[in-house]
């Protein structure tokens, strides 16, 4: 029997189903949730945008002392280790938080968009100290906002970001011909510039020259970051003078100023090559590994009409009969399937509150485990486990590089087996191996180890029979009920149901 149309929106453009949670009953249902979520205030960071941006001033101000007074021969160990703690439990508590985002959310298609875009532009929050805190920052000010207006908003709010600028070493990029580099000796970075032609706008497909690279890298020479403030500014002293040409548009004519790189994304935005990447991309993420033609052709066309307004982007892939197809789709990655999981297994929000909070408590304290006389499920390595850490096995770390197990690592310009199906160096992987690599024989034995502490810490008394209806409803395959039936244990027969191929393709 072919999934229902509820069945298949829930789990092919959300995060699954999830008890007492109506999934969507039409396309406009799904719309619905992406206007929902766009005026919804996410769970990160935890003090909000302002208040995030006092601490890492505040924190940022503390680590210059320390580093100055350093350099005179009086280092302060416990202050720097004060601030990396503090930085660590900021970090672990928006991870957190950013799991419960999708886990009780009931707009899951935005917050599937959500996750896209973020791998799309991904970022490293391992990169610095001050990143640790900015990655939670960068996903609720520069994507979630701007994900469902025109595709050129988010691009440049993505790229000009403190975060991107930060993780990529753009902050460090001197034009050598500037004022700043004739007199330091200024290097020129290109990563960034690497990362927007191959990653973000056109796409690894479209040839783009050498000459190229080094003219984007040129334009974006100049932008700068006050870490404390998290302010973009502008330094014209490191930018590249004179005119520079990239993709035959010539800029700086009337000389170079600050509004250069802008025109450049702006640019890069409107061409055709980017709508047919990013198009393609979105339906490899939520439909098919090999993107059906018509429907990257649908969505194409409401891009060219509307100046790519992503709304209208989205509608046209979700109105294509293609969307629908009851045939398996690409291989979930390791965040959706602790997602999908948790929602399945109607993980209650106050108790994921205490889990957080006993772990947030501990390492207050400075105690690795937690209360030790507390129920399993409260203890700190217990929910790092199954959360930040679990994932961090899996290889895809929350606001981190992805690190498919047992797949080629990646280069160092953005995420491996991002959103796109591009590696970080902008080289194009083969059509409908993408989402393989999440499967290895390494990717399902942490998938299992985490099913099993999951079973254990967060369930009573596990009933496979009932838990199949719960998280598959009617995408279940005969075969998968029988299998289940006849598992040995309760905790085999659970097991089963999360490495069911349904519950593991959309």
């Amino acid at each position: 029997m072919a999934p229902s149309f509820s069945t298949l929106a829930a789990r092919r453009f959300g995060y699954g189903l999830r008890p007492g949670e109506t999934p969507p009953a039409d396309v406009e249902s799904l719309m619905t949730q992406v206007e929902r979520g766009a005026a919804a205030k996410p769970r990160f960071p935890r003090e909000g945008l302002l208040g995030r941006k006092e601490t890492i001033g505040r924190l940022v101000s503390v680590r210059t002392v320390e580093a100055k007074v350093a350099e005179a021969g009086r280092p302060n160990a416990s202050m720097r280790a004060d601030t990396e703690r503090e930085a660590d439990r900021l970090f672990f508590r928006d991870a957190l938080g950013r799991i419960a985002q999708a886990v009780y959310s009931e707009n899951g298609f935005y917050e599937r968009l959500a996750s896209f875009w973020l791998d799309h532009f991904s970022i490293d929050a391992a990169k610095t100290y001050e990143m640790r805190m900015i990655a939670p920052v960068y996903e609720a000010e520069a994507i979630r906002p701007h994900l469902a207006g025109p595709f050129a908003d988010l691009l440049r709010a993505a790229v000009l970001h403190p975060a991107m600028l930060i993780s990529t070493d753009q902050t460090l990029s001197v034009a050598p011909q500037s004022p700043a580099g004739a007199e330091a000796g200024g290097a020129l970075n290109d990563r960034l510039a690497r990362a927007l032609l191959h990653d973000y706008a056109l796409g690894p497909d479209l040839p783009v020259a050498e000459a190229d690279i080094q003219a984007a890298a040129m334009l974006l020479t100049g932008v700068t970051v006050d870490v404390r403030t998290l302010t973009v500014g502008y330094e014209p002293q490191r930018a590249e003078p004179g005119r520079l040409t990239l993709l035959g548009r010539t800029y700086g004519e009337g000389g170079r100023g600050a509004k250069d790189h802008l025109d450049m994304l702006g640019e890069l935005a409107s061409r055709p090559e980017t709508a047919q990447f990013v198009c393609r991309s979105l339906v490899r993420h939520f439909i098919a590994e090999v993107p059906p033609q018509e429907v990257v052709q649908a969505m194409v066309t409401a891009w060219t009409a509307t100046g790519g307004n992503l709304t209208a982007v989205y509608r046209a892939m979700l109105d294509q009969p293609r969307a629908w197809a009851p045939e398996a789709g690409t291989v979930i990655q390791p965040f959706d399937f602790v997602v999908s999981s948790l929602r399945a297994l109607d993980v209650k929000g106050e108790t994921f509150e205490a889990m957080a909070k006993a772990a947030d408590d501990a390492a207050a304290t400075e105690r690795a485990a937690g209360d030790a006389k507390a129920p399993v499920r409260y203890r700190a390595e217990v929910t790092r486990a199954l959360t930040v850490d679990g994932l961090e096995r899996m290889g895809q770390p929350i606001w981190g590089v992805s690190r498919p197990l047992d797949a080629a690592p990646p280069s160092a310009a953005a995420g491996a087996a991002n959103a796109g199906g591009v590696d970080a160096g902008g080289s194009a992987q083969a059509e409908g191996s993408v989402r393989s690599v999440w499967l290895t024989k390494r990717q399902l034995a942490e998938r299992i180890a985490w099913i099993r502490l999951a079973a254990r810490v967060l369930i009573a008394d596990p009933h496979p029979a009932a838990l199949i209806d719960t998280a598959l409803a009617d995408a279940a395959r005969d075969e998968t009920r029988t299998v289940v039936a006849q598992a040995p244990t309760k905790l085999h027969g659970l097991t089963m149901v999360f490495l069911s191929p349904e519950f593991n393709r959309r």
